[in-house]
């Protein structure tokens, strides 16, 4: 499903390249934001509008940052933690 969608991306030249290049994190994203949205099936996706799916994608860019700023604090944390083991 979510593969239909990435499709649907592409074809309206609505991607990155740093997107296209993590073609696997955003359809996975991709799938969980059509999930919540109650789009189980490829018909649904194939006859949605342009702005539907610029709307798609806008959530995907917002989950994939959320994601990465936590992955980044999380890595921060971790860093500082070590350092601090080292020096007591």
């Amino acid at each position: 499903m979510s593969e239909f969608a990435f499709f649907r991306f592409m074809s309206l030249n609505l991607l990155t390249q740093e997107e296209k290049d993590n073609k696997a994190e955003v359809i996975s994203v991709t799938e969980e934001v059509l999930d919540a949205q109650g789009m189980e099936c490829d018909s649904k996706i194939a006859k949605v509008s342009e702005e539907t799916i610029r709307q798609i994608l806008n959530e995907v860019r917002k989950r994939r940052r959320k994601r990465a700023t936590q992955d980044n604090e999380m890595e921060e944390e971790q860093e500082a933690l070590i350092a601090n083991r080292i020096s007591d």
